[in-house]
């Protein structure tokens, strides 16, 4: 499977669907997108994680530089990391928490719950 970044908006989110692996040759896409979201003027990011199969530290950099972009604009970024998801359940779930990270992020398990004010994260 091929990396790719992909972006939508659904309401006031603007959504980015990663695809692949998010290792050092990939997460400065993800990192070059995040930024192009912001510099367009959104503050609130979902970014879906859900296909990616394989995530390194570079990736988890990327996600935490993400979320200190979004503080500083007093934005909002949630992800969404099903505790099924790709290919061998989500990968990047596994890595955020054996990184002892996780807790510094808003997950939901799907696009609905992300994208809708009322839910709450998913419990770190």
């Amino acid at each position: 499977m091929a990396f790719n970044v992909t972006g939508v908006e659904a309401g006031e989110w603007a959504v980015l669907h990663v695809r692949g692996e998010l290792d050092l040759m990939t997460s400065p896409v993800l990192r070059q997108r995040v930024h192009d979201v912001v510099a367009d003027g959104h503050h609130s990011l979902v970014v879906d994680l859900s296909d990616v199969f394989f995530c390194d530290s570079s990736g988890v950099g990327v996600l935490v530089a993400a979320r200190r972009l979004i503080r500083s604009c007093q934005g909002r970024l949630r992800l969404i990391l099903p505790d099924r998801g790709a290919e061998d359940g989500s990968h990047v779930n596994r890595v955020l928490g054996a990184l002892g990270v996780r807790r510094l992020f808003d997950v939901h398990p799907d696009l609905d719950s992300a994208t809708t004010e009322e839910a709450g994260p998913l419990s770190a």
